[in-house]
């Protein structure tokens, strides 16, 4: 048989020239590829770097930037004056007014509110509270003083010139200091917690936990809004935490370590407790339970001592 040879020849260099063909196409492909790669930043493993790229978005951070605290400022202080206080008064609340102290003494049957002379510590008017409550923090927003009990659960609402009780008001839980920051009254309870409420209903508003650093700041004592700020006394202590009302952080401290002398101490005192501002006249003024003076302070930041 006759071999023909003529048809099989052509058929396979058409095939070899259609897998040259599909070779060809497919190194182009991975080419095209690589060099797509090494410009969507690849690392070039011959050098070790990434080529050029656009820019890629930033991934989402587990602890926003804007969340982490930065150390709280430290602050001393420096002695400007001091005034004399009733030693017999126990200090839960105190607010500067034209002039003038307003205070909230504490103590079961020894309560009251208190008109006071800066000057001469002199008490110019007051009310007894009623025996059975145990008064704490002070506010004035408006023309009415708000005064918190201890445990009672009970506030009351007095008209600023005369003293008058014009309210009642309840809250759950303990009332330690008052303030309020224009809008809302705050309030401290003895935990870690700020609580806003509003001055006419009294609803709860919000609530803001209050942290030094990553560690929750409880017993907030007496409250003070100065300049945007919370200032809270911390009970039993001599430190005054400087809090931004917002977020909870502690912005600062203050060391009052020293204020009330050995001399001072003889009689009986209790703990600091008793901050007020005079925002006109920019003056800081605080005291504490039982103390037999009130000082006017002006903070010296990053100072190890007080001076006098």
């Amino acid at each position: 048989m006759t071999l023909q040879t003529g048809g099989i020849l052509p058929q396979r260099e058409g095939r070899a020239n259609f897998w040259r063909g599909v070779s060809t196409l497919c190194l182009a492909l991975l080419l095209l590829f690589l060099a797509g790669c090494t410009e969507s930043g690849v690392v070039d493993r011959s050098s070790g770097l990434a080529a050029p790229s656009t820019p890629a978005a930033p991934a989402a951070s587990a602890t926003p930037a804007e969340q982490i605290p930065a150390r709280a400022v430290r602050f001393g202080y420096r002695v400007v004056r001091e005034y004399p206080h009733d030693p017999a008064a126990f200090t839960q609340g105190l607010l500067y007014h034209d002039g003038f102290l307003y205070e909230s003494t504490g103590l079961q049957g020894q309560s009251s509110l208190r008109k006071v002379e800066l000057e001469t510590g002199r008490v110019l008017q007051r009310f007894d509270v009623s025996g059975q409550y145990f008064a704490e923090g002070l506010a004035l927003f408006g023309e009415r003083l708000y005064q918190l009990t201890w445990q009672s659960r009970l506030g009351f609402v007095y008209d600023l010139r005369t003293f008058q009780v014009q309210r009642l008001f309840n809250y759950r839980g303990e009332g330690w200091g008052l303030t309020h920051n224009g809008t809302s009254l705050i309030l401290s309870d003895g935990s870690n917690r700020l609580r806003y409420f509003h001055p006419e209903t009294f609803d709860p508003q919000q609530e803001v936990e209050v942290f030094d650093g990553q560690r929750p700041l409880t017993l907030l004592n007496e409250l003070e809004y100065i300049d945007g700020e919370v200032w809270a006394n911390i009970w039993q202590s001599e430190r005054v935490a400087r809090i931004n009302p917002t977020t909870g952080q502690v912005l600062g401290w203050i060391d009052l370590s020293g204020l009330l002398s050995a001399e001072d101490r003889r009689r009986p005192v209790d703990v600091l407790n008793g901050i007020a501002y005079d925002p006109q006249g920019k003056r800081l003024f605080v005291t504490g339970k039982l103390w037999p003076k009130l000082f006017e302070i002006e903070l010296v930041q990053s100072r190890s001592g007080p001076t006098r």
